[in-house]
């Protein structure tokens, strides 16, 4: 699927656990909604009082995950921006639940913010084998994630009957279809000839 596609999901989801680092060095999470979504930005809120305002202005970056009902998980991790109040009148009217938590004028002490450069990755775990697909925001460059097998590979096939999801196919070498891979490591753990590797490493 498209980006605006994966981001449109995300508003369907709504609830989301966004992690940035604590003022201490270690991670901290937690639910924010995603309130509004354009084919190149997802908008959130934030008060400025909250520790979170804090880590996203000094840090300029945050990581979130969320996952519907169907099993189906979508994490997303870039680059957030504070952007103008003005955006407050429409995800007010998207989101009127707003209106009770902050009524009034109280909504002046929200900040928007978006997130518009990132990686993102769709995981459906509702099917056998399991699929998932990573998209891109803005003008981020892949990160290859998971494992690929090198010219290494002795074509034993021990990593094809380790892996869970029977993802690997016979070759020489053989092949791991990254659309259908765990990322467990099985593989990698079990290659006598230590042909299956980090795919960014490859």
């Amino acid at each position: 699927m498209k980006t605006s596609e994966y981001l449109k999901m995300m508003r369907e989801i709504k609830d989301f656990s966004f992690a940035t680092i604590g003022h201490d060095g270690l991670p901290t999470a937690r639910i924010i909604d995603v309130m509004l979504v354009e084919e190149d930005c997802l908008y959130f809120l934030t008060a400025r009082g909250k520790e979170f305002y804090s880590q996203l202005t000094e840090q300029k970056f945050a990581a979130l995950s969320g996952m519907n009902k169907n099993w189906q998980m979508i994490t997303l991790r870039g680059k957030v921006k504070k952007v103008s109040q003005d955006m407050l009148g429409p995800i007010f009217e998207q989101n009127p639940s707003m209106n009770e938590v902050y009524p009034g004028d109280s909504r002046k002490i929200l900040e928007v913010f978006c997130l518009y450069e990132g990686q993102g990755e769709f995981f459906d775990l509702s099917g056998t084998p399991i699929f998932r697909e990573t998209f891109l925001l803005g003008k981020q460059k892949e990160h290859k994630k998971g494992f690929v097998i090198t010219g290494e590979c002795i074509s034993c096939g021990i990593c094809a009957g380790v892996c869970p999801q029977r993802c690997i196919a016979e070759g020489s070498p053989y092949a791991i279809r990254q659309k259908n891979c765990l990322h467990c490591g099985l593989c990698e753990e079990s290659c006598p000839s230590g042909a299956v590797i980090p795919a960014g490493r490859a």
